[in-house]
């Protein structure tokens, strides 16, 4: 596993959370909270440092032996212009290996895959002008050698018997397995009773899109706690990446909860973000970039928004109020108090003014519902959204109407509209009983 540095520059401080002014495609723009970018990310070297894993053991060793430690995750040259004296050893490691030469005074140096020391017994002579917040010589090391390079630095305090990992500006405290336990079991058993709330909600929104009688209200009352579960489920992962296999059970669990949601989510999103036109991009768990479960990090699929064609001859750019972008990304990085107040939601999708209010009565698009047809591929749907603009005007639509958009044909004309029959049953059946 190689290590390469993707967040602040080396010396660079932390970026607090704040309020911040998010623009749209127009003149105007909304305030949202935004949580630290550091906050978003992952430890790089968390996986190889789960509990079973021998690095995890080997540090376990020196903690249990009451010594110190500083580790180095990377034997490339920007490291070895730093170390100053020791001993070349290029051996195979062990945590038993790790555990003797950690009775040595200096730091210990892996390779990327941690699968060999590479040397023992080295000063490390970082920038000093790298600022640290720590005050022990060990700690304050590891936090300007990984700021400089970028490289994953382990410390281990004689003291305290805690193992700090840090990597670019940040570090993580490496937790005993008990406690990663009983905290991924807590998150779970609120996580379930969020996802029983959204489903509950789902359902709900359903019925009304179909009967054609939904506000705002319904839609952000949906949309809370579906990101609420995606948040439960992210932190979790970060639990489960810390248990390694000892977390396999809690993962399935996770599994099973998070099934779903993200991708409902997105297309609650899609369906009911202010766009003039009525047009929307689609938002997919295919460009997911972030490892977790419920893929939270995504970014707009297909052309630039530029080359959207809009009914009104116009570049989609020009008239779209908040893009669907946008809107999912300042729905992310809401804090959690903010996101509790069901109108800040509903600024983010409608924007502010009285668009925004609650119980205004909105239209969705039918992206949702349209993909939960079977045998109607994604390009078809988006094709026929953006024709006919609505779900209402879709379920009115004709056999023969529904065949002139491209790509649907006699067939797809005739599950399109059974389906859409059986979603309107099946989902006021399931909302009164």
């Amino acid at each position: 596993m190689a290590f390469t540095r993707s967040g602040a520059e080396a010396g660079g401080g932390r970026a607090a959370g704040g309020w911040r002014r998010q623009p749209t495609a127009g003149k105007s723009c909304i305030m949202v909270w935004m949580d630290s970018a550091d906050d978003k990310k992952t430890f790089n070297a968390l996986p190889l440092l789960a509990v079973g894993m021998p690095l995890r053991e080997g540090l376990e060793r020196v903690v249990q032996a009451h010594r110190g430690a500083l580790v180095v995750m990377s034997d490339r040259e920007e490291i070895l212009s730093i170390c100053s004296g020791g001993f070349l050893l290029n051996t195979e490691f062990s945590p038993q290996r790790l555990a003797e030469l950690a009775k040595m005074d200096g730091a210990i140096v892996l390779s990327e895959d941690t699968s060999r020391i590479s040397r023992a017994n080295v000063q490390l002579v970082p920038n000093h002008s790298i600022p640290t917040s720590e005050t022990g010589t060990r700690h304050r090391t590891a936090e300007r050698v990984a700021k400089a390079t970028g490289v994953p630095v382990i410390s281990v305090s004689a003291a305290m018997g805690i193992i700090t990992l840090y990597e670019e500006s940040r570090k993580h405290i490496l937790r005993d397995r008990r406690y990663l336990f009983n905290q991924a079991t807590q998150v779970i058993q609120t996580l379930t009773r969020f996802r029983q709330r959204f489903d509950l909600a789902v359902t709900s929104l359903s019925a009304l899109e179909l009967e054609g009688v939904v506000t705002l209200r319904d839609v952000v009352s949906t949309l809370q706690p579906a990101e609420l579960v995606c948040r439960l489920a992210d932190e979790v992962n970060g639990y489960l990446l810390e248990l390694g296999d000892d977390g396999r059970l809690l993962k399935l669990q996770l599994d099973e909860l998070a099934t779903g949601v993200v991708e409902a989510r997105n297309f609650i999103i899609q369906d009911y973000v202010n766009t003039i036109d009525g047009t929307s991009k689609q938002v997919t768990s295919s460009t997911a970039t972030s490892p977790t479960v419920d893929n939270r990090n995504l970014h707009l699929n297909g052309a630039p928004t530029d080359s959207i064609p809009t009914r009104a001859g116009q570049p989609a750019e020009s008239i779209i109020s908040i893009s669907t972008q946008q809107a999912l990304q300042s729905l992310q990085q809401m804090s959690t108090e903010y996101l509790a107040d069901l109108e800040n939601i509903a600024r983010i999708i409608k924007g502010k003014g009285e668009y925004s209010q609650l119980d205004n009565s909105v239209e969705p698009r039918g992206y949702r519902l349209l993909h939960r047809l079977s045998r109607i591929p994604d390009p078809v749907v988006d094709r026929i959204v953006e024709h006919f603009g609505s779900l209402q005007i879709i379920m009115r639509a004709s056999q023969s109407s529904l065949e002139e958009v491209d790509g649907v044909g006699t067939n797809r004309a005739s599950i399109l509209r059974n389906g859409l029959a059986r979603l309107a049953e099946m989902s006021i059946l399931e909302r009164y009983e």
